[in-house]
């Protein structure tokens, strides 16, 4: 229940605070005064679209901020609980705050539980604690989905049980259906694919590559390709170093070393200092010899047919490369493509068994989807003539004395997620005449009184903490309207009612009566709200009535109408 709103700069109101609390309120006021603009607040703290336009003019942002009082102990009430918590908001000893801010320039932000959250978990409460009916819910019964979901709603828990196991078995039906008929339609192409793909498969393991391998290859054929110069200069190096036939006698750098060696620790005795002197020139000695067997080494190691070696390295190479331009651009993408691609074949060589696997499951979830929806249908059906007979009675008692509401279930062409039916509401309004659909035959008044007369057999199995109507009673009057405001009254017995109307005999059976009132400075016009109790009220109901909120006729009226309405909600 929304115990209390408060608006700010939206539209033409300034600031207003709006006392709601239990029973049924009614908010009234000259046109263009504003009483959109409090559906407007509540639309925007239920998640609806924010938009720029409705900030008031000169402001820099619209504020709308909601008091609502969450019982504990409900179904709902532990879902709203529940999802506040997740966002991480609180609902203190009952009460919830949820807030919603518009500024000029479109930005939107939400509060829920007094932390920030987005504005679609707005949304999400909104659907467990309030139900809006504007003038385009109303043409909203018109459609075929529309009346199928208030069938629904009527319904209760049997049938959403029934179609929340239809719709899991629907889905499995219809996700395998897809993928039967997408692998049938596939096959020789997906057949195709796995012929290609096994033959290049098949290049690549014949190949064998491994990783790194062609990095591998680059050093071995360039070292092959330079095998003539690296002889050349290591044996010249070997020569130099230790040469095992000195060149003109030309002494060689191990027999230089070593004479320096002979010549130094023949006087070291002499002078300490030339100690270390010798020690260095004996390991220099030892390094050369070292490096003359590593040249040596290397020398015998070379090898013998180089250029037969040379060939086979540029054939692997060249393998390689065709390889890499089919399947990639290094040979990494080789070795992937190999490893997906062998997953890919299994997959594709293994479509006959999974094409065999999905038809027995697909004739088996047919099978429970034809049980299902015989089971929703029946109980449709069985809701429907209930729902039938009992908005009917209301409409006798909304001034539609010989109007007869009937509720078909027809079987649709083909199943679909709310099960196989077509729900229709057809309206005979007067004896002798052809019932006829809601969707095309009823007029504006009409309309709302069916819309009522459904929400008020409803909200007996479906209770909902809130309604809000938005001008409910348009394209009524007289003895309708006051029906109209009587059930209201009723409905408001289970549930709180807020309703923006412009009917005195609506307005009549409120305990709650708000009006918004228009000023003007000359300059921006804005309105603010009025709690109206005792003179105030027959004075606004007389302007309701007559235009003028001081006509004796006027006034004289409307304690009337406020006697008769007392008496009838008594």
């Amino acid at each position: 229940m929304i115990e209390e709103l408060g608006i700010r700069d939206l539209g033409v109101i300034g600031e207003a605070t709006l006392p709601l609390g239990p029973g049924f309120t009614a908010v009234t006021g000259e046109t263009g005064a504003g009483k959109t603009m409090v559906v407007t607040a509540l639309g925007l703290l239920l998640g609806a679209r924010a938009d720029a336009g409705a900030v008031r003019s000169g402001a820099k942002q619209a504020w709308v901020e909601g008091r609502w009082l969450v019982p504990e102990g409900t179904p709902a009430a532990e879902r709203v609980g529940a999802r506040v918590a997740e966002t991480g908001g609180e609902i203190e000893a009952g009460e919830l705050l949820l807030g919603r801010s518009v500024s000029a320039e479109g930005r939107s932000r939400a509060v829920v539980g007094g932390r920030s959250a987005p504005v679609g978990v707005l949304s999400e409460l909104g659907d467990e604690l309030v139900v809006v009916h504007g003038q385009a819910d109303q043409q909203r019964l018109r459609s075929a989905v529309a009346q199928r979901e208030a069938l629904d709603r009527f319904a209760g828990a049997a049938l959403q049980e029934a179609i929340t196991e239809y719709r899991a078995a629907f889905r499995s039906w219809r996700t395998d259906a897809e993928e039967l008929e997408r692998l049938r339609a596939d096959h020789d192409a997906r057949a195709r694919e796995a012929a290609e793909l096994r033959a290049a498969l098949d290049e690549v393991e014949a190949a064998d590559p491994q990783l790194g391998e062609d990095v591998e290859l680059a050093e071995r054929a360039d070292r092959l390709t330079n095998l003539e110069d690296l002889r050349l200069a290591a044996a010249q190096a070997h020569e130099l170093v230790s040469a095992e036939s000195p060149v003109d006698d030309a002494p060689d750098a191990v027999t230089l070393v070593e004479s320096a060696r002979r010549h130094v620790e023949r006087v070291a005795p002499h002078d300490p200092a030339l100690a270390p002197i010798v020690d260095a020139l004996a390991n220099a000695g030892f390094l050369l010899a070292d490096a003359a067997a590593e040249l040596s080494s290397y020398l015998t190691g070379l090898d013998a047919d180089g250029a037969r070696e040379l060939e086979l390295v540029q054939e692997r190479r060249a393998l390689l490369a065709g390889l890499i331009r089919r399947h990639g651009t290094t040979l990494d993408d080789v070795l992937a493509f190999r490893a997906e691609g062998g997953l890919r074949l299994i997959e594709l060589d293994g479509d006959d068994d999974r094409i065999e696997a999905l038809e027995a499951s697909v004739d088996r979830l047919e099978g429970e989807v034809d049980r299902l929806a015989t089971r929703v249908t029946e109980l449709r059906t069985e809701a429907a003539s209930r729902l039938a007979e009992a908005v009917t009675a209301e409409l006798a008692a909304l001034a539609m004395p010989d109007a007869e509401l009937t509720v078909l279930v027809e079987p649709a062409a083909e199943p679909a997620a709310h099960g196989r039916d077509q729900v229709s509401i057809l309206l005979r309004p007067h004896p002798g005449t052809e019932p006829r659909s809601v969707s095309r035959g009823a007029s504006g008044g009409e309309l709302s009184r069916v819309m009522l007369a459904i929400e008020v057999v409803i909200a007996g199995t479906d209770p909902v903490p809130t309604f809000v109507f938005d001008e409910v009673d348009a394209g009524v009057g007289g003895a309708a309207a006051i029906e109209i405001g009587r059930r209201l009254a009723r409905l408001a017995e289970r549930s709180q009612v807020i309703v923006v109307t412009h009917l005195a005999q609506v307005a009549a059976f409120a305990t709650n009566h708000l009006s918004v009132v228009k000023g003007t400075d000359g300059q921006v016009t804005a309105s603010s709200v009025r709690q109206l109790e005792g003179a105030e009220r027959e004075a606004e109901m007389a302007r309701l009535l007559s235009g003028l909120a001081d006509s004796e006729s006027g006034l004289a009226h409307a304690r009337e109408l406020l006697e008769i309405a007392a008496e009838r909600a008594a």
